[in-house]
């Protein structure tokens, strides 16, 4: 009896080994309208080696194969080292070779912060946990620059394209890379409570020594060279840079009590740690220490919007990919009517957090300009609310298509539906972020004029749109029960916004589809609710070519 064929029928096979940024039409055509033409072929380049059957199987090995925390050497003296799979560090290798953590800041340019947003959107939908260290370390730098010549050094190390793992002191490394830390059990988002205590080691002041007594709760991505942490100063709570080795060589005093169990996002390290005397320098004044931290904050918000749209991209892709090749009741699954209504709209969705989240980059990249300054402080929190709140509905949407190929650690979805809520709580929860857009509307005047102007150019071209603008418009007007009203007015801002870039930029049936599912009737509370005429093929190939 000869051998058993090895090809199984009715199977969609591994969608791998395919480009993941020229198979996306709506994410190029973001780039070529809020970017530089020039970076197009480089984009195409990423995305080949991004979608490689070699990076996905990576990004698998290294989340079946979590970190471990070395607490003590052999001797018994503490260590706190967190020891990784082998995979994690080739994935990080890649990541800060291409310049996906710093590269806006080591190179400045036109569209660089588009360009990088467009590759991390693509390195997401491979990998999430290498992109936590990245993230911050790139929140690290302007909460960095122009703090004195204490924090030079690490500036410069932090805009290296060289990975080093080492567990060495920063100064004999090739490039570095910043975590952060300031949540605490008693206080979690209200940071203002938090009791980890600073005291001078000598002259008090930005850049000088302080020493660190406190704790934790949540330490992101403790196997980094240096964090950004909160603690309360003689002058109120400030904000420190706190490195893993001393001057003198020693390991400082972040004691790690151990990683954390989370849900997702299981390849990279988060602990909690006890600080005992820990060795930080002053960033900033004494007292200015959420302003400072959150200058980094805005930043990482910004990312958990591009990542999370990559995650979305990559569960709508395999999905289209299953349905392709997948028959049931005698039809491919891509040609039975409701199942293209449902892949449909899960590409709808995906197309419009593109669009959001890579014009919000834009504004990154605009430093100087005042309008992109206010835009940025709106639209930031509206993106990272709506897009990330979107996610692990999409990605549970994709898994169903799946069946039960999807349910199971071997398909391409369980991870990533694991890892979607993450975003949503990292850097700010939902209710932290509507609050952060009424405060940003109530306390800068102009900001309403910033709005107004986004949306402007899509007024007159649809009456659903007209009205619904309109409306949004006379609730944002309306000051009463503001905070009870926050998570409405939100996401009427996302959906406006999303709205206004379609009818501007997208094409006819994406915005068609939109106007009527979104505006017209109201995000829906399940995909597959696409009304007759829509052109449920245009909008799939939006996702996958």
């Amino acid at each position: 009896m000869g051998p058993e064929s090895t090809e199984l029928p009715n199977q969609s096979g591994e969608l791998a080994g395919y480009n993941l940024f020229s198979s996306h039409s709506a994410l190029a055509e973001a780039l070529a309208r809020e970017g530089d033409a020039a970076d197009r072929e480089p984009l195409a380049a990423l995305g080949a080696r991004l979608g490689s059957v070699e990076m996905f199987a990576l990004g698998e090995a290294a989340n079946r194969n979590p970190p471990a925390l070395k607490r003590f050497d052999r001797f018994g003296a503490r260590r706190d080292e967190v020891e990784f799979h082998p995979a994690w560090h080739e994935l990080m290798r890649r990541l800060v070779a291409e310049g996906l953590h710093t590269g806006p800041w080591a190179e400045p340019r036109r569209g660089a912060h588009v360009a990088r947003a467009a590759g991390y959107l693509m390195w997401a939908e491979v990998e999430n946990g290498t992109q936590c260290p990245a993230t911050m370390s790139y929140g690290a730098v302007p909460a960095l620059v122009n703090q004195g010549p204490q924090f030079e050094w690490w500036v410069r190390a932090l805009l290296s394209r060289e990975y080093d793992p080492r567990f060495v002191p920063a100064a004999a490394k090739r490039g570095v890379l910043m975590g952060m830390g300031m949540t605490e059990r008693q206080g979690g988002s209200d940071v203002r409570s938090n009791t980890t205590r600073a005291a001078a080691a000598a002259a008090r002041g930005p850049g000088r020594e302080y020493l660190l007594t406190g704790h934790k709760w949540f330490f992101s991505a403790p196997m980094c060279d240096a964090f950004l942490v909160l603690a309360q100063a003689p002058g109120g709570l400030s904000c420190f840079l706190v490195p893993r080795f001393r001057p003198d060589g020693s390991v400082n005093a972040l004691q790690l009590e151990r990683l954390k169990d989370k849900l997702g996002n299981r390849s990279n390290a988060s602990s909690e740690v006890e600080f005992a005397s820990a060795l930080g320098w002053l960033v900033g004044e004494e007292g200015r220490g959420v302003p400072a931290i959150l200058e980094m904050g805005v930043y990482t918000r910004l990312d958990n919007a591009v990542a999370t749209a990559g995650l979305m991209h990559q569960c709508v892709a395999q999905a289209i990919h299953h349905a392709r090749g997948r028959r049931a009741f005698g039809r491919l699954l891509i040609e039975q009517p409701l199942m293209r209504n449902v892949l449909a709209d899960l590409a709808l969705e995906c197309e419009a957090a593109v669009m959001l989240t890579m014009r919000l980059a834009r504004a990154y990249d605009a430093q100087a300009d005042e309008g992109a300054a206010r835009l940025r402080r709106l639209l930031t929190p509206v993106a990272k609310y709506w897009v990330c709140k979107r996610a692990p509905a999409l990605c549970a949407e994709t898994m169903e298509v799946l069946g039960g190929n999807g349910y199971v650690e071997d398909g391409p979805i369980a991870r990533r539906l694991r890892e979607s809520p993450l975003m949503s709580i990292w850097e700010g929860s939902g209710n932290i972020m509507c609050l952060d857009v009424l405060r940003a509307l109530e306390r800068e005047p102009r900001m309403r004029e910033v709005l107004d102007e986004l949306l402007a150019p899509a007024r007159g071209r649809d009456a659903r749109y007209d009205r619904f603008v309109e409306a949004l418009g006379r609730d944002l007007a309306d000051a009463a029960d503001g905070e009870l009203r926050a998570r409405d007015l939100t996401q009427r801002l996302a959906l406006a916004v999303q709205a206004a870039l379609l009818l501007a930029h997208g094409p006819g049936a994406s915005c068609e589809a939109f106007l009527a599912s979104r505006l017209a009737a109201g995000a829906p509370a399940a995909f597959s609710t696409l009304p007759r005429g829509v052109d449920t093929g245009a909008l799939m190939a939006r996702v996958l070519l």
